[in-house]
């Protein structure tokens, strides 16, 4: 149920705070609100959605059922609350995406909703950038094809069958969970003509990365959180006729959110169990990829047990890309809900050092972006919390 204005002030006044203590008290990372105007920011997903050269993103949030867009405002207001839009309701929302189904230019949302709503939904955006701040521009429809059918919980746009617009790769959890897609028809704004195409059974899939090497047909990293098909795969679909799978580990970790470490090469998952793992094949003389997985077990900072996601990037300014992982802590008072881990190919993971990002301010923590949000040549920790309210947020790296 969302607030109401009088009680939603006082979240907003209260995760403020918690966002100013962490900075004052010498812990983590300043920390910026972009939207903290719903409940539940569950997720952030990004996109170029004015075409100005700068990243904007979409957020579902679950606890207030809908969908919302913000709008980066370039890096001279980016420490302000970023423009932003409801371009829909989505009741139960569990992940949003940005892109261009119908091909008119414009950026539109696909909305992925659980419980009992258990739906997918398009909220096709205006085509005038002028307009994309305006909710009555935005108009929301269901995919039938989806209604009432499983709860989904992830997708990734992409071009699956070299026909059409756009197709969507998307994945479920509970009854009936599966990795499917839903194929775009000749005309994309006909939703009743969107067909769903099942691909392997599933427990509760969490990501699905897209994974795509320089020359090569793109590959996608799934993770599968629950019950007896947990594991870590990739799909591949060459020549865009079978779907081929190739399991990195199966059975033995909570899976959460993963990426891509090395396209084609090195991905990273975060788990529930302490620890984060990195899957890699190696490389074979005739430049072909090995069969065989290593896994290499990195152990969580702060001995937190529950990991939530994870991001790779050059953290600090030596030349070696590090670890961004963000937890819920829930069960862990004390303890920061967003983390990074210094890499040093020198020695063994559980000596690398861990620092705090978060602070002590928010429980349970979502996706991770990785970006220079302010433009002075660092990557910067976009990301967002849904127990403590403190929204859509980011963090400045201090190394610039």
């Amino acid at each position: 149920m969302a607030p109401n204005s009088a009680t939603l002030s006082r979240w907003q006044v209260i995760s403020c705070l918690m966002c100013i203590a962490t900075v004052a008290h010498g812990a983590g990372w300043p920390c910026h609100t972009i939207d903290q105007t719903s409940r539940g920011a569950d997720g952030v997903r990004l996109g170029d959605v004015n075409h100005d050269g700068f990243m904007d993103l979409v957020t579902g949030w679950e606890e207030g059922g809908v969908t919302r867009l913000s709008l980066n405002p370039g890096p001279d207001h980016v420490k302000d609350a970023w423009p932003s839009v409801t371009v829909g309701p989505a009741s139960n929302v569990e992940d949003a995406v940005l892109a261009d189904l119908d091909g008119d230019g414009a950026l539109d949302v696909i909305s992925c909703c659980e419980g009992t709503t258990a739906t997918m939904y398009v909220h096709w955006g205006p085509k005038e950038t002028a307009n994309l701040l305006d909710a009555a521009a935005w108009k929301t429809q269901a995919i039938p094809a989806t209604a009432g059918k499983q709860m989904w919980m992830y997708c990734s746009p992409l071009q699956i069958d070299g026909a059409g617009g756009i197709d969507l790769l998307v994945g479920s959890k509970g009854p009936k969970a599966a990795v499917g897609w839903l194929a775009s028809s000749g005309d994309p704004r006909d939703l009743t003509t969107w067909r769903y195409h099942k691909i392997h059974d599933a427990g509760w899939i969490m990501s699905l990365e897209r994974d795509q090497p320089v020359g090569q047909k793109p590959q996608i990293l799934v993770t599968d959180r629950k019950g007896p098909t947990r594991s870590v795969y990739l799909l591949s679909l060459p020549r865009w006729k079978e779907w081929n799978r190739f399991n990195l580990e199966s059975g033995k970790s909570e899976y959460m959110f993963g990426c891509i470490t090395q396209p084609a090469h090195t991905w990273a998952v975060a788990t529930r169990n302490g620890e984060l793992k990195q899957f890699a094949r190696a490389i074979l003389p005739t430049g072909s990829v090995a069969p065989a997985i290593t896994v290499k077990h990195i152990p969580n900072p702060f001995s937190i047990q529950h990991g939530k996601a994870v991001a790779y990037g050059r953290i600090d300014d030596d030349s070696t890309a590090d670890f961004v992982v963000s937890f819920n802590t829930t069960k862990h008072r004390g303890k920061p809900g967003v983390c990074w881990i210094k890499v040093d190919r020198t020695r063994t993971p559980e000596n690398w050092t861990t620092h705090d990002i978060s602070g002590l301010a928010g429980k349970k923590f979502d996706r991770i972006e990785l970006l220079d949000i302010d433009s002075d040549g660092d990557l910067d920790v976009l990301t967002c919390e849904e127990v403590d309210n403190l929204g859509v947020i980011w963090y400045e790296n201090p190394s610039g």
